[in-house]
């Protein structure tokens, strides 16, 4: 078998199951973007799951990535395939970060916010942009508190260079899909919350939770963006 044709597989069982979860939710497949989350990922096996189908690529790191996009330019213009950063972003790599990610998905404070906007209006760029949430509020990982998140979605209306699409998440892993809901609900109704208080735009209704292992139940609770690596790519070595 392939490269492509495995790739081809494993998209499609991914594809299938996302089809199965949107059914028991009443909604279209059509509402939820997969990200296939590449980092440690292989150029040459990024190209096969482009080639099989993938059209949005998740990285995690500024540098690593910039490598992939370089030497993936072709077939990644070929089919129109995006990449997001889905990875905590440093502002000093913020410049390079615009230049290279058509969407970032980890803004998680003001000051980010800022500096990816001046940096996206020198580049005359609009960059669609995800607040992180630590919805778990575990220590060892980025994004705001749940109190800060309306506050910043109202402060982020004034940087007219960055489109805010929505929350994103990385709730805690727990071996039970089912006991990952509530955090995913409260994402919902975070979202939910903004859009109810007037200050964001239309755009601002997507919710970029769920990965390999609990993506299912996430899509039941209104994930828009799935991010998913190991159940496309395999094992990371």
């Amino acid at each position: 078998m392939t490269s492509t044709n495995k790739a081809a597989e494993s998209l499609g069982q991914i594809n299938g199951r996302i089809a199965a979860a949107c059914a028991r939710a009443g909604r279209s497949p059509d509402e939820v973007t997969l990200v296939a989350v590449s980092k440690t990922v292989a150029p040459g096996r990024i190209r096969a799951a482009i080639e099989a189908g993938v059209r949005v690529l998740g990285e995690n790191r500024v540098q690593e990535a910039a490598d992939k996009i370089a030497e993936l330019r072709d077939v990644t213009d070929q089919f129109h395939a995006s990449w997001h950063l889905i990875g905590h972003l440093q502002s000093n790599k913020a410049r390079r970060a615009v230049e290279l990610f058509d969407v970032i998905q980890s803004v998680d404070s003001f000051d980010l916010a800022a500096r990816l906007n001046r940096v996206a209006q020198e580049l005359d760029k609009r960059l669609s942009v995800f607040i992180q949430v630590n919805i778990g509020d575990e220590q060892s990982k980025s994004g705001l508190e749940a109190t800060e998140v309306l506050p910043l979605c109202e402060r982020l209306s004034a940087l007219g260079h960055l489109e805010p699409r929505g929350l994103m998440t990385v709730p805690p892993f727990l071996d039970d899909p089912e006991e990952v809901r509530p955090f995913f609900r409260r994402l919902r109704e975070l979202r939910d919350e903004a859009q109810h208080a007037g200050i964001v735009s239309e755009q601002f209704r997507d919710l970029s939770m769920g990965m390999s292992h609990d993506f299912e139940v996430a899509i039941e609770e209104g994930a828009t963006v799935v991010r998913i690596g190991t159940a496309i790519f395999g094992a990371r070595s």
